[in-house]
């Protein structure tokens, strides 16, 4: 935790006179000096932040393993702009950000309208599986910090739990090949609890699964850069209620934004990896809100695209709006198609044609059910974003 040099002499001696006070990073008491309220470096130990202060994040905040986080319900952090400027919770540690429908906790940038790309986001390691060569323990490597690993053998693995989160203008990046995304979720356990989770305006992705079995529950999304929903790298969690909007005036600055993106392995490199990809996703709105385009910048690729190797189970799910996409689900691809495992009901109430084919079951003969009068996800459950434009 940094702290203002020129005002630490003052409360190391207050300390030492009166010893009322510990401000080291195995302390359990919360933050309440001023001098408290910047945010970066490593938490070894157990820190509670302190609702009543604003935040400011000025570089990587990392938890490290046996370290413990916890953020209490109305908290609100304020980033600086820049790709080092994000959180990081290693594996073995634990982040608490337990916010509630009346005060959510936000985590945002620190000018008002930052845009996508601001800083970075939050990113979660965890022990869980991710996709690998049979009979041996698979890791992956940290996009944006090769130094920290995740994956592991431990599907249960508990990294904590997030609740009532807001994200705001996450997704910074130094390269095409090293950026962030909204909440970033590399081998996360079934073990944690994330539930209850607004992500605004985020660049790459909104929520990006790299493996793990992570159950995420009521998920909007708004104007992510690149996809809405991604998975890779052995996802084999669940997402119920999952909301993705695109609104008036919406361009993106990727060449194939998607409203969900699978891949079973990392980039269809390693097709032959045990624990590809199988995760499920009920109660999905995806709704393009935008006005019918030729311009490539703001139509949707494909509504849905799973492919090399994932098996994707998606129920009630509907796409709706005066956007433009161009398939509406694509189970194809040059580095291998999806699992013909793969079953997907989508509703279409789309007002544009569209640009290409409805559907590309694939080589495999995955089952896909594009009609019927699927609902989606329920708009209500996220009244408490204060966000209105359904």
């Amino acid at each position: 935790m940094k702290r203002l040099i020129s005002r630490i002499g003052f409360f190391v001696a207050f300390v030492a006179l009166f010893g009322l006070v510990s401000c080291s990073n195995d302390s359990n008491e919360p933050l309440n000096f001023e001098v408290d309220n910047e945010l970066s470096g490593s938490i070894t130990g157990t820190r509670t932040l302190d609702p009543s202060v604003v935040y400011k994040l000025t570089g990587s905040l990392i938890v490290e393993e046996g370290g413990v986080l916890n953020i209490p319900a109305g908290t609100v952090i304020k980033s600086q702009k820049g790709f080092s400027n994000y959180i990081l919770v290693l594996q073995g540690g634990k982040i608490f950000a337990k916010g509630t429908a009346e005060k959510p906790i936000v985590m945002t940038a620190d000018v008002s309208n930052a845009g996508s790309g601001y800083w970075g986001g939050l990113i979660i390691n965890g022990k869980a599986k991710i996709s690998g060569v049979a009979d041996k323990t698979a890791t992956g490597t940290t996009e944006i910090n090769s130094a920290y690993l995740y994956g592991g053998a431990d599907n249960a693995d508990n990294s904590g739990e997030l609740t009532y989160v807001r994200l705001e203008y996450c997704g910074a990046r130094s390269s095409a090949e090293i950026e962030h995304n909204g909440l970033t979720l590399n081998g996360v356990g079934s073990g944690t609890k994330i539930e209850n989770i607004y992500i605004l305006e985020s660049a790459d992705d909104g929520i990006e699964f790299f493996g793990g079995a992570v159950r995420v529950k009521n998920l909007l999304v708004v104007n992510p850069d690149d996809d809405m929903f991604d998975m890779t790298q052995g996802y084999s969690g669940m997402i119920d209620n999952c909301y993705g909007i695109w609104e008036p005036g919406y361009t993106s600055t990727e060449s194939d934004p998607r409203g969900v993106e699978a891949d079973g392995n990392l980039d269809g490199k390693t097709p032959d990896d045990v624990n590809q990809s199988n995760f499920q996703i009920t109660n999905m709105t995806i709704d393009l809100k935008l006005a019918p385009s030729t311009n490539s910048n703001a139509i949707m690729q494909d509504v849905i695209k799973i492919r090399r190797g994932a098996t994707a189970t998606i129920t009630n799910a509907l796409v709706k709006g005066t956007g433009t996409v161009q398939d509406l689900v694509d189970c194809t691809d040059g580095a291998g198609d999806a699992n013909g495992a793969t079953r997907i009901s989508l509703t279409s109430q789309l007002s544009t044609p569209i640009a290409g084919k409805d559907a590309k079951p694939g080589a495999n003969n995955a089952t896909i059910s594009i009609g019927g009068d699927n609902s989606g996800c329920p708009t209500s459950i996220f009244s408490w974003t204060g966000y209105s434009n359904f």
